[in-house]
């Protein structure tokens, strides 16, 4: 391959599935080299620090460069990296590179700059679920411990003080670790239950559990199946053994392990709510210096939930459960509690974040979780082709809201403008920020999967009306 004199040389890199891209500015003599060598330079092992010193990766690229490595290669307790998981395809458009076949070099524009462009695309369809929690974790801890450490610390403080939070942090006695564990439970469970961070920021699809910690320190939040991933990813580097539990709207049988463990090899969803209820919401069990702990830290109107003792059998008992009763939005539901194999939610949230492409779409609109529920507000926006469409789609929100009770606000456009709209910007200024900026990329997204043309309003419902 013939090397011109050029210096504006971009590797593109992007998985397939999350569609998470990161670019890096390659040396003329990378251009030759195969695709392996390419991505073990770049992509496996890069020189972070000296790439974003030397300006040829943006510290967004880099931070997806990280997430795209977890995707990609094989870890090991000790969050070293090894070979591509096996089934990973490296292609270039619907070509799929032989082994030691250098890519070809396209052309591209980076605002008014030529450049060359090797475009390469990670195609992992065919991997399964075979990552490595425990050097997954590690890695990822590692990339961000200070800011972890100070969302730890200043949970604890917030509650006890500065004085006593040194000893707290130190976890020597049960009290101490039971109190850290609140502490940090409840921080996470007054973050915003969101829906808007899919579509600001670095709008990933779904959120693993430090990605969520890092959003909540930002001022945002996330949906139950992240904010639990998040209180786990914290407890779990601090030696809290925990395990996930399984909750639905009146989900009171046995759990279908077989069943659910068929749907996420299949991904066959249609027709199949009845079984997907039991994932529908997720807590988790502490054991903790000989006592079982239920913690549920979500919110989105689930109440704060921390219980020992017989309260904890029966919540998860087989038989006479206690349910939790809960109103999410509009209607209000029986929420019941399983144990469970861990393979299933821990496949669960690993499809939800590397294996469905449309996971942003389906929690807001198919799960009905909008962009933002707390105790007084829930925002749900509202997509429609044309005034009749947009209409209809009024009619049916009137029609619920009026059945139990409860005030809305419908705008054909995207504003917060109306009364309600309005109460809820001054309550939530952050939130109300992050929806309005919400509205281009939401629209993207809508139109990538259900056609073209779409328009977007809001539903903003006053649950305590």
């Amino acid at each position: 391959m013939t090397i011109k004199d050029n210096l504006n040389y971009i590797l593109q890199i992007t998985d397939s599935v999350t569609t998470r891209t990161c670019a890096v500015r390659l040396k003329p003599e990378d251009v030759s080299l195969p695709w392996e060598l390419l991505l073990e330079r770049y992509l496996k092992s890069p020189p972070i620090d000296e790439l974003l010193e030397n300006k040829r990766i943006t510290p967004e690229s880099a931070r997806s460069l990280s997430a795209i490595q977890d995707l990609t290669y094989v870890s090991d307790d000790d969050g070293r990296l090894h070979d591509l998981f096996p089934g990973t395809n490296v292609k270039q458009g619907d070509q799929t590179l032989a082994t030691g076949m250098p890519p070809e070099v396209g052309f591209g524009r980076a605002g008014e700059i030529e450049v060359d462009v090797i475009d390469l695309t990670l195609d992992r369809w065919n991997v399964g679920y075979s990552r490595n929690l425990v050097g997954f974790k590690k890695r990822r801890w590692v990339k961000d411990e200070p800011a972890y450490l100070e969302f730890i610390r200043a949970s604890v403080e917030r509650d006890h003080g500065v004085s006593d939070t040194d000893a707290i942090l130190e976890l020597e006695s049960a009290k101490d670790r039971l109190t850290l564990l609140r502490s940090v439970s409840e921080r996470i469970w007054e973050a915003d239950f969101e829906s808007y961070s899919r579509f600001t920021g670095q709008k990933l699809i779904f959120k693993t559990g430090d990605e969520t910690v890092l959003n909540i320190i930002a001022g945002g939040g996330g949906i139950c199946s992240e904010k639990v991933q998040a209180l786990k990813f914290l407890t779990d580097n601090l030696g809290y053994e925990s395990e996930y539990l399984l909750a639905g709207p009146n989900a009171e049988k046995p759990l279908p392990e077989e069943k659910l463990r068929e749907l996420l090899t299949t991904f066959e969803f249609d027709f199949s709510k009845r079984y997907m209820r039991y994932w529908e919401h997720l807590a988790l069990l502490y054991h903790l210096d000989g006592s079982d702990i239920v913690v549920d830290a979500t919110n989105g109107n689930i109440p704060f939930i921390f219980l020992a003792g017989p309260d904890v059998d029966k919540m998860l008992n087989c038989q006479d459960k206690v349910p939790v009763s809960v109103r999410m939005s509009l209607n209000t539901e029986s929420f019941y509690y399983h144990r469970v194999p861990q393979d299933i939610p821990e496949n669960l949230l690993y499809a939800l974040e590397g294996w469905i492409p449309e996971a942003d779409l389906i929690e807001v609109f198919e799960n009905e979780l909008g962009l933002y529920i707390s105790e007084r507000f829930f925002v749900m926006p509202l997509v429609y082709k044309n005034r009749k469409e947009f209409l209809d789609l009024e009619r049916q929100y009137k029609i619920a809201c009026k059945k139990v009770g409860l005030d809305c606000a419908i705008e054909e456009e995207w504003h917060l403008n109306s009364e309600i709209g309005q109460r809820f910007a001054n309550e939530h200024p952050f939130a109300s920020r992050q929806i309005i900026a919400s509205e281009e990329h939401l629209l993207f997204r809508y139109n990538e999967s259900e056609g073209q043309d779409h328009k977007a309003g809001v539903v903003v419902v006053d649950l305590k009306s």
